[in-house]
């Protein structure tokens, strides 16, 4: 029996899926769109009902991808538990009444959020609206599980109403429903409601945004590095390098497949950032390096979609990314992409319609250096004075500008606008941020480093039969003539592919001036995604596009060195 958990977004519908379904999860794309959803499954008497989580819709008359999207799941259900927002009785009955008017499938109503209510000053007679609806009504609280088993219990319950309310407008009926059922009550603000005034109203929601977004980037940072340095590095180093070692040994270097699978042995070890074999960088960079960035950025973005903050930041940052073809959404994969570019990759999901993915996600690639290559580029720069730093990103800065205007004049799409609707804070339920999070990483696992692993492998198909030697020699009057470097900076573009901190640290030893080093630096940022970015982004944007963001890339890279090359030497640098 399919079963549909439909409602307005913010109302609380993940938990109560959380709730139903337990902790074996679907997610997948509706067949045809970008949209996903989630499903499981339940059982009631005896009966396994599939449970789908629909995207959040306010009406049956779409308005967006994913309202689209819920609309076309309605018409396949057998039954239809509509959850609403008990803080928000008038809003949320829109869709409840649109529901009983056009769909013809048995309708069970869930005031969750039902704890609030009483912190509000709501009182609502559930007895006297499941008389005026004609269908089941059940008060829950999705985060302390209270009424789920009475939820369970009625499911069987669930009809269709004998009440089409087809005489009168819709926003009509609300009123005298609304009107008969609740009851308001004078109460005190909180601390939550003091914060969430102040989250929306400059200057405070500027002064608490620049602190959610640096506390957001510390903690995950924290996170990232903590499982790196304390679980991950530690069983490569201690416990999985001895077998690697052995089979080395038993490969012999310089081999075919000691190549494909080990890579080259750096002073006659394997060094897991450089070595690049299968087996070594192949899983050392998706599972050691990434991994635990995606677990942070996960964690972080779960927190803040359950506590209701993304919303008011969107708001924040809805003008300045208006002119780059973007909403305010895009801060998240800029800002995620400050700690790791693959967190970044991944927030660009967050986009419905294809245009704001594109632009998006090669704006993130191209002017967002990750917080490895920062610090690769302090460490090759800095010591000629935070200046030449400062250029570098002022460079990125100006790309990030310039790039947004131009592919918002040209690229075709749509790039419709968000209707935020900003939810009161709410104190998040780990229970639910946790499934969520496994459902997020098992993608990763299943779906990322299988993809990563080809490319690897791909490379080092290249590397053993000279392919890239050859690719080295075309590309060198590039490199001499319009960006003034030695060809020996090609080794770090190749390299740059895997890891570009690791690219801009085989900067140092190649005896470069101060004005090659800045070039360098700067083309190594925007030039390509690492392996792993380019994965997710693949994943996310298609071929097609990624070949379109790929060419915009390579494109952009050739102006802007050549550019940067010319000021440079124009200024003595």
């Amino acid at each position: 029996m399919k079963t549909l958990l439909i409602g307005n977004p913010n109302v609380g519908k993940s938990v109560i899926f959380s709730r139903l379904t337990g902790v074996k999860v679907i997610a997948s794309n509706y067949p045809g769109t970008t949209v996903e959803f989630k499903k499981g499954f339940m059982r009631f008497f005896n009966i396994k009902a599939e449970i789908i989580d629909v995207p959040g819709t306010y009406s049956l008359k779409a308005t967006s991808k994913a309202e689209e999207v819920a609309v076309k799941i309605v018409e396949d259900a057998d039954l239809i538990i509509n959850v609403i927002d008990a803080t928000n009785l008038e809003r949320n009955l829109y869709l409840t009444l649109e529901l009983i008017r056009k769909v013809n499938k048995p309708i069970i109503v869930v005031l969750n959020m039902w704890d609030e209510t009483k912190h509000l000053g709501i009182e609502i007679d559930v007895v006297k609206l499941q008389e005026l609806l004609g269908i089941p009504v059940v008060a829950t609280c999705g985060l302390t599980g209270e009424g789920i088993s009475q939820l369970v219990y009625n499911i069987n319950e669930a009809k269709q109403s004998p009440l089409k309310y087809s005489k009168e407008p819709l926003w009509n009926e609300i009123g005298d429903i609304v009107e008969t059922t609740q009851k308001l009550y004078h109460r005190h603000h909180t601390f939550l409601d003091v914060l969430q005034d102040l989250s929306i109203k400059p200057p405070f929601s500027f002064i608490i945004g620049l602190g959610v977004i640096s506390a957001s980037f510390f903690i995950m940072r924290s996170i990232g590095e903590g499982l790196i340095n304390y679980i991950f590095d530690p069983f490569f180093q201690n416990i999985y390098n001895p077998l690697i070692l052995q089979l080395s040994e038993f490969l012999r270097q310089g081999s075919f497949f000691h190549t494909v699978f080990i890579g080259n042995l750096v002073e006659g070890a394997v060094d897991y950032s450089q070595s690049f074999g299968l087996l070594t960088t192949g899983l050392y960079v998706p599972l050691v390096m990434v991994l635990p960035y995606v677990f942070s950025f996960y964690f972080i973005l779960s927190l803040l979609e359950d506590w209701g903050y993304l919303p008011r930041l969107a708001v924040l940052a809805d003008r300045l990314f208006h002119r780059l073809g973007l909403h305010g959404y895009a801060i998240i994969p800029m800002i995620l992409g400050l700690g790791c570019n693959v967190p970044g990759a991944l927030a660009v999901r967050l986009f419905e319609e294809k245009r704001e993915k594109f632009i998006a996600a090669t704006l993130m690639a191209i002017a967002v250096p990750c917080m490895a290559q920062t610090a690769m580029i302090i460490g090759v720069l800095g010591r000629f004075g935070s200046q030449y730093v400062f250029v570098v990103f002022f460079v990125l800065f100006c790309i990030l500008q310039i790039l947004g205007n131009v592919m918002n004049k040209f690229v075709k799409g749509q790039s419709p606008e968000i209707l935020i609707e900003i939810p009161p804070y709410r104190i998040p339920h780990l229970r639910s941020i946790f499934k969520k999070l496994w459902m997020r990483i098992s993608w990763f696992l299943k779906e990322a480093i299988p993809l990563v692993l080809v490319g690897i492998l791909f490379i080092n198909v290249l590397y053993f039969f000279k392919v890239i030697d050859f690719f080295a020699n075309i590309f060198a009057p590039i490199v001499t003539n319009l960006w003034g470097l030695p060809k020996e900076v090609i080794g770090a573009l190749i390299v740059g592919f895997l890891r570009k901190d690791v690219a801009v640290g085989m900067l140092r030893p190649l005896s470069l001036s101060l004005k090659q080093l800045i070039v360098g630096a700067t083309i190594l940022s925007i030039y390509f995604p690492c392996a792993a970015t380019f994965v997710v982004l693949m994943k996310e944007l298609g071929i097609k596009d990624m070949a379109k963001s790929v060419l915009i890339m390579i494109s952009t890279t050739v102006v802007a060195g050549f550019i940067l090359n010319m000021i440079l030497s124009l200024l003595g640098v």
